[in-house]
């Protein structure tokens, strides 16, 4: 098994099963109504399998490669264990206490890509944040909530920041609107341990930061917050995530990846270069404690 299959969760492996089924079926010239009826399925189910948005049962599996004319023993082998690998819950499977289903499916996804470019415009991104920072995020964002609860909430996101420590990390590429370097989440020291550990993580090889200031003006971006995540597997397409109050949407249609990509490199221009960012996030420092 390679580093990044030993990286991927269930959702990987239910996109990366459901493509290989679709190419097998175009490739015997199957429709979808057939390949459904052979399963005793209709042909929606069919759609949301290649799509990966559905568990697979083996049965279904072993049908469906001996109607798509698959001999190869080693092929079956291969799709019936990804099919297993499907159905295991991933490492954040025990906070599911705290985490809803659509954010379940973006962890799964940011822990297998091996480049994730994100634009923020309010906060840190959750990779980079310290741990008394992200308390004041998610208190801000579940008001309601427990001690115990954002202790819960806060350890997880700890754990996500774990990935940028393993042997082979993803790269990670953050562009910050300068306001989020300005707004004292959490209060003034909160902020400042936070931008201490932002210099630190500039100086990480798979960490790539920059800070668009507030003299830039107006920007490629101007539509809110997003991430790109590209993976190390030739049949899964990049897909541009965004997170909403109550919901996250995923986007990997060509054109709709196309045009965030687009959004991204006119950002990374606009903002200032990467060699810049320590200087001024000691500005941003500097600004901080002369206003205390």
């Amino acid at each position: 098994m390679t580093t990044a299959q030993q990286n991927d969760g269930p959702t990987v492996r239910r996109l990366q099963l459901g493509a290989r089924l679709r190419s097998l079926r175009l490739a015997k010239g199957v429709t979808r109504d057939r390949a459904g009826y052979e399963i005793r399925a209709s042909e929606s189910k069919i759609s949301r399998m290649e799509l990966g948005r559905v568990s697979f049962k083996e049965r279904d599996v072993t049908d469906l490669l001996k109607l798509y004319g698959i001999e190869d023993q080693g092929e079956h082998e291969r799709l019936l264990a990804l099919a297993r690998e499907a159905n295991t819950p991933g490492w954040w499977h025990s906070y599911g206490d705290v985490l809803s289903t659509w954010f379940q499916n973006y962890l799964d996804l940011e822990q297998a890509a091996e480049l994730i470019r994100t634009y923020e415009i309010q906060f840190v991104p959750g990779l980079l944040q310290t741990d008394a920072y992200a308390r004041a995020v998610i208190t801000l964002g579940h008001g309601g909530a427990t001690n115990d609860e954002i202790d819960r909430r806060a350890e997880l996101r700890m754990a996500r920041k774990q990935m940028l420590e393993r042997e082979n990390p993803p790269r990670l590429w953050a562009v910050l609107d300068e306001a989020v370097l300005r707004r004292p989440i959490g209060g003034r020291e909160v902020l400042r341990e936070q931008i201490e550990s932002l210099i630190a993580a500039c100086e990480q090889p798979s960490v790539r930061l920059q800070v668009i200031p507030f003299e830039s003006g107006g920007h490629a971006a101007a539509g809110g917050a997003f991430t790109i995540l590209r993976f190390p597997h030739q049949d899964m397409p990049d897909v541009v995530y965004l997170e909403h109050l109550t919901s996250g949407l995923y986007l990997d249609k060509r054109d709709d990846v196309d045009h965030y990509a687009a959004a991204m490199g006119r950002l990374t221009i606009e903002a200032e270069p990467p060699a810049r960012t320590p200087e001024l996030l000691r500005r941003a420092l500097r600004d901080l404690e002369a206003d205390s």
